[in-house]
């Protein structure tokens, strides 16, 4: 038995159902969850914070060396704090989502963080979900387990709409889809760790199938590696 805790990687495109059904696993399994999209969340709002520009690489990396970012699970819901303070709603709205993708795409961010996440993931007791978009990729290529979460692009946008509405945000359903389709291609088409899926993920489509299901089709795949690791 491998004394390195179990690492489960889920990538996928925004709206694929990663973070939720990251966060049921992880309760259901006792394992510890590490949103790694919500760290360059942290990154940029930080750095909109300080005025600093999302191109400016020396100073994104001067910034790096001073972000906290941690995760408590308080309730039903993982908050994340940057420097011991709650951000998990001002990191998720729309104009920080847009800066986040611009930040990521910055190679000394990318580098800068991959020791965090590793470290937080390896420091878990038991195991540790893990969500972005290049953890099967580049962050854990050797994860035990990797899934690729995906969904119609359509489908996609309604859930963030409608999430944006039960925070209050009143965004059009057109702008929402708008702004999906350029993170996306944002995502795809950067030089640094693209959003693709690793070749031995398991590809799951979330569009029509229920929490539940999703939950336990990664769930069963799961255990079943666990009992032969």
């Amino acid at each position: 038995m491998s004394s390195r805790p179990f690492i489960v990687a889920i990538d996928g495109p925004a709206g694929a159902g990663k973070s939720t059904v990251s966060k049921v696993l992880a309760r259901r399994l006792g394992f510890a969850l590490v949103d790694t999209g919500a760290i360059y969340r942290c990154v940029a709002l930080k750095a909109r914070r300080e005025g600093i520009a999302f191109d400016d690489d020396a100073s994104l990396g001067t910034l790096l060396a001073s972000v906290r970012v941690s995760f408590e699970v308080v309730g039903e819901d993982n908050h994340v704090f940057l420097d011991g303070e709650d951000v998990s709603e001002e990191i998720r709205t729309p104009e920080n989502s847009m800066a986040a993708s611009q930040v990521s795409s910055r190679p000394v961010v990318r580098e800068g963080l991959l020791s965090l996440q590793r470290r937080l993931a390896l420091q878990a007791p038991k195991g540790a979900i893990l969500e972005g978009r290049d953890i099967g990729t580049v962050v854990f290529p050797d994860a035990d387990a990797k899934f690729f979460l995906e969904a119609d692009p359509d489908i996609r946008a309604r859930r963030r709409f409608e999430e944006l509405f039960q925070k209050g945000v009143e965004r059009a359903l057109p702008d929402v889809l708008a702004d999906q389709v350029k993170r996306d291609q944002d995502d795809a088409s950067r030089a640094v760790a693209p959003l693709k899926p690793a070749d031995d993920a398991r590809r799951v489509d979330s569009s029509l199938l229920p929490l539940s299901e999703v939950v336990r089709t990664l769930e069963q795949e799961i255990l079943a590696r666990m009992a032969r690791r």
